[in-house]
């Protein structure tokens, strides 16, 4: 199995996408890997592998490009490089810490969509607070949506809870603003039968609240009501944490007792970190697609390549196309 990464995405690269990348030749000895990007700035970090290979460009999509023209105009940067790897054959997943909606584009472009599948969906695991986390999908590859693309999200994220994550039979919930069947607007008055009627154990509506309790094991929504979900939970997340230290901080004694609970704290914030569940995964594609988080450390990208390597093992892109054709 080999998996295509642009070394050149993210706010620390290519230093912690590399490290990543040398844990992960360790740790997954039968993996092997495409890095894409500058090779002189690339071998700076890496650790001699005959696992991996380097494609040299110098060509990257910034942070502050306009998506689909940088795809289309900037075919030798790092992130198409890598899509391309994929669409021929050469590499079996890819992973980006790059510009969100660049490899959205690439993936829709290059890579190309599952026959059945009128849009991909970005889809990251979020945890709660029992420790299992929800797979949450669209967080903002769409910003509209109709119904029958809820459905499609639903039985993708099924697929991958039930393959990758280990979850027998899971619970499938569409957001709301309450949990009594005819409740919200026309998406999910009409998203909401065609869910019941889907090949998924769906439990009805669910409200953002009740998110992080584990209400669901995966839930669906469109890509505007996702995002600002999925940036008012990382944002409760830093505030709390931000208040804790300066209560922490405050005083000799709150010191003190901060030194006593530290592995604690650093426990639930790791609890809190949904990067610790890999990357979000553009599910809707031919071949496993991965978008880690833009501040991603070495372990990140680690977890990434680990979710990269299950959906491959699972076969999950083929279980989609199966279910989604019989549907």
């Amino acid at each position: 199995m080999r998996i295509a990464i642009d070394a050149m995405g993210g706010d620390h690269a290519p230093e912690q996408i590399i490290k990543g990348v040398n844990e992960a030749v360790t740790a997954f000895p039968f993996l092997e890997f495409t890095l894409v990007g500058n090779e002189e700035k690339i071998k700076k970090y890496l650790v001699s592998s005959e696992k991996v290979s380097i494609i040299h460009t110098d060509e990257v999509i910034e942070a502050t490009d306009e998506p689909v023209r940088a795809v289309r105009r900037k075919k030798t940067a790092s992130m198409v490089l890598m899509a391309n790897e994929v669409k021929e054959g050469r590499a079996d997943a890819c992973i980006s810490a790059g510009n969100t909606g660049a490899l959205m584009a690439a993936g829709l472009f290059v890579v190309g969509r599952i026959e059945g599948i009128d849009r991909p969906a970005l889809s990251p695991t979020l945890p709660t607070i029992d420790g299992q986390g929800f797979v949450f999908l669209d967080v903002g590859a769409n910003a509209d949506a109709r119904p029958e693309h809820l459905l499609q999200f639903a039985i993708m994220g099924s697929v991958y809870a039930e393959k990758v994550r280990k979850i027998n039979n899971p619970r499938v919930g569409l957001l709301n603003v309450g949990t009594e069947e005819k409740k919200g607007n026309d998406l999910t008055k009409h998203a909401f039968p065609l869910l019941q009627d889907a090949p998924i154990n769906f439990v009805g509506n669910v409200e953002a609240r009740d998110l992080l309790e584990g209400v669901a094991d995966v839930v669906v929504t469109d890509g505007f009501s996702g995002n600002i979900a999925l940036k008012s939970i990382e944002g409760t997340a830093l505030a709390i944490f931000s208040m804790l230290k300066t209560e922490l901080t405050s005083s000799l004694k709150t010191k003190l007792a901060t030194g006593v609970i530290k592995p604690q704290l650093r426990n639930l914030k790791n609890k809190l970190d949904y990067s610790e569940y890999g990357g979000a995964g553009l599910f809707g594609l031919k071949a496993p697609v991965i978008k880690a988080h833009g501040s991603s450390d070495q372990t990140a990208i680690l977890n990434a390549i680990r979710q990269a390597k299950d959906m491959v093992e699972k076969q999950v892109i083929q279980t989609i196309e199966t279910t989604i054709q019989s549907k």
